[in-house]
């Protein structure tokens, strides 16, 4: 129990600063310059794709094998669009915005998840 919890945590931290570089990046994101907000949506995103993104993926699971796992990033911008809905504070102004945001969350999630494997496996 105690490792999910971590695992969450770090999940939330992650997205956070995916989110933060999102939204400094691009102008179509909207977060009343306030950080709290920014810490907010990283958590109903966390939550988003805990709970609502495996249930999406298992029944899009046919178009991303024809899309060759290209539909995921679509998935994940409805994921996002979700935090929008849940939190209004929170505000992408455009699907293409979102789109763009998905594609730098990823990159920073992939980029953090590296270094934080690669720190966990040093430590052995």
């Amino acid at each position: 129990m105690q490792g999910l919890l971590k695992q969450f945590l770090l999940r939330w931290l992650v997205n956070f600063l995916g989110l933060w570089t999102a939204a400094t990046l691009l102008t179509g994101i909207s977060y009343q310059q306030h950080l709290r907000v920014l810490i907010w949506a990283a958590l109903v995103f966390s939550l988003v794709n805990a709970v609502i993104r495996p249930l999406v993926v298992i029944l899009s699971l046919p178009a991303i094998v024809l899309s060759l796992g290209l539909f995921t990033f679509i998935i994940n911008t409805f994921m996002l669009y979700l935090v929008t809905f849940f939190y209004p504070k929170f505000h992408i102004a455009s699907f293409g915005s979102a789109l763009l945001a998905v594609i730098i969350i990823s990159i920073v999630n992939f980029l953090l998840n590296d270094l934080l494997k690669d720190r966990h496996e040093k430590s052995f």
